[in-house]
């Protein structure tokens, strides 16, 4: 996705705007309600609109963005859940470039685990984590209760949406 400036976000259609916003966030309720408080002033006018959207959004809402998230470490996964914006989510994951081998088969074990815990993979913001900072907090957070995980993985799907907000939009 090549970024954009603002006041086209503003322009564009609904459909085209609820297209782009999808680019950062994968709820779809998410999309529509954001595209709706337009247009925007600024991009801090677009984030605080993003984060009033989060601050009313349903379970499954989460649930719909947190599965269109790639899973840590899985390259696969990655190359074809965002070949539209490969490069925002490899750059989010390169800390698992230099991992070892043993962290990434205790990664993709502990994945599997969260996976069965919660009913959904497992989501961090992962820009600037090493392999073996997030391992530790994948399996910090295996000991969570399934509301307090919820709680968790919402702020890091806000802080992973705001970075990509961030990357999408140019000055005006």
């Amino acid at each position: 996705m090549n970024p954009v400036v603002i006041t086209h976000l503003n322009e564009i259609s609904d459909e085209a705007a609820r297209d782009t916003l999808r680019q950062c966030c994968g709820s779809r309720w998410w999309c529509k309600l954001v595209a709706a408080e337009r247009p925007f002033a600024s991009k801090q006018e677009l984030l605080a609109a993003a984060d009033h959207v989060f601050d009313n959004m349903p379970r499954e809402a989460w649930l719909e963005a947190f599965a269109c998230h790639p899973k840590i470490g899985d390259m696969e996964s990655l190359k074809m859940k965002f070949a539209g914006n490969r490069q925002w989510s490899s750059g989010e994951q390169s800390g698992m470039a230099a991992a070892e081998e043993a962290t990434i088969a205790r990664f993709a074990q502990a994945n599997e685990e969260y996976e069965q815990r919660f009913g959904y993979i497992f989501i961090v913001c992962a820009t600037g984590k090493t392999a073996a900072e997030m391992l530790a907090l994948l399996e910090a957070r295996l000991n969570n209760d399934s509301e307090k995980e919820l709680k968790i993985a919402a702020n890091e799907q806000r802080k992973i949406t705001h970075l990509r907000l961030e990357k999408l939009t140019l000055p005006s």
